[in-house]
């Protein structure tokens, strides 16, 4: 009988499957981890339309998003790109990791590689990072470096596997904390955005259209997201109104101080805003927090660092830097409007695993004196 070498190319069909199987399940995660709902309950998939659930013979990676032509069977309902997306770049993600790294590390690589490609959906399309999914991804990371010590210092000379957990340690060290202190910079330097008006303009908190639809504050015709305003509790967000109304009620003018769940009006009176069906009126000049960047990105990296060390810190920031400039520049996407970091990270990191290394590698010996080892 034969039994083909873990080398053998027969082997990158069953990763090619696994990695689309693996991108059906990272769907789910995308599409309900943001919205608060358990992978786990309702067991099946179901349309985002008419929430009918799907079948087995109707849930084939790949196959069922071409055969059903990206609509739903029961209510043809427009099934999104996305889908067939996720899956094709996970299987190809692990295909790809099955053939460049050796075998005993491939288990705790294709866990990065789906985190990775979950994070990047999510961020993309909600601007935020669950922290839960980085949290698991820096400890398999710290796993990763045990198993094959080589993971924490591509381009360098490894030792063991206690050298190898203590790169990762430092390598999520450098990431996390080096990355918070560049948000707390842009914080103190890009923390506040004040808007004044010559006259009053209409304000008001809209409640979402759709249930994947954030709450906005609305001033001038100007939209805000809610999550893009709070990030910490302690983000406030100030109105000096000229008529503040609640319920459509009139409670006066001043000083109006918006929470994430709560507003606080002039005379010290708190409201908790899922106890009120509207909130608006007219105001002079408006305060918004907003943040230069999120601290879900500084736990992305912070699990990039816990698998490839200092060094794939380093070069997965400066390639994130160079991917969001291009995309900011293709985009068109001016200053004061938010562009989501977190899959520019991703991309580093891939960057970094797949071949970045080696030009990391050959950079530093261009630096080295000549003649010398």
């Amino acid at each position: 009988m034969f039994y083909p070498t873990l080398d053998h190319w027969l082997w990158w069909i069953p990763a090619f499957f696994i990695g689309a199987c693996i991108g059906s399940f990272l769907n789910v995660v995308i599409y309900r981890v943001p919205l608060g709902l358990s992978v786990n309950e309702p067991k099946r998939s179901f349309c985002p339309k008419c929430k009918t659930p799907i079948p087995m013979r109707r849930n084939i990676p790949l196959l069922s998003w071409l055969l059903l032509r990206g609509k739903c069977a029961d209510c043809g309902a427009p099934i999104a790109f996305r889908y067939f997306a996720v899956e094709l770049l996970t299987a190809l993600f692990f295909l790809a990791v099955w053939i460049m790294f050796p075998p005993i590390v491939v288990g705790p690589l294709w866990v990065l590689m789906a985190l990775l490609v979950a994070i990047t959906f999510i961020d993309a399309e909600h601007l935020i990072i669950p922290v839960s999914l980085t949290w698991a991804g820096s400890a398999v990371g710290l796993v990763a470096c045990m198993l094959w010590p080589q993971i924490s210092a591509l381009g360098m000379e490894q030792g063991n596997w206690l050298d190898g957990l203590l790169d990762g340690i430092v390598g999520w060290v450098a990431g996390f904390i080096g990355l918070w202190a560049v948000v707390q910079l842009g914080k103190m330097a890009f923390g506040k955005r004040a808007m004044n008006f010559d006259t009053p303009v209409e304000w008001m908190i809209r409640e979402p259209v759709g249930e994947m639809d954030p709450m906005l504050f609305v001033i001038d015709d100007e939209e805000v997201a809610w999550w893009d305003i709070f990030f910490r509790k302690t983000d406030r967000l100030i109105v000096e109104a000229t008529d503040i109304r609640v319920n459509g009620e009139s409670v006066g003018a001043g000083k109006l101080i918006m929470r994430e769940f709560e507003i606080e009006l002039p005379d010290g009176t708190v409201r908790r805003l899922e106890d009120v069906k509207s909130v608006d009126g007219t105001a002079t000049s408006a305060v918004i927090p907003r943040e230069a960047m999120g601290m879900g990105d500084v736990h992305l990296l912070g699990m990039i660092g816990a698998f490839f060390g200092w060094t794939g810190v380093l070069f997965s920031l400066f390639g994130a830097s160079l991917f969001a400039i291009v995309a900011a520049l293709i985009g068109r996407i001016g200053f004061g409007r938010q562009l989501p970091f977190g899959p520019f990270l991703a991309m580093g990191a891939v960057a970094w695993m797949f071949g970045g290394w080696k030009l990391w590698e050959w950079y530093f010996s261009m630096l080295s004196p000549t003649g010398l080892p």
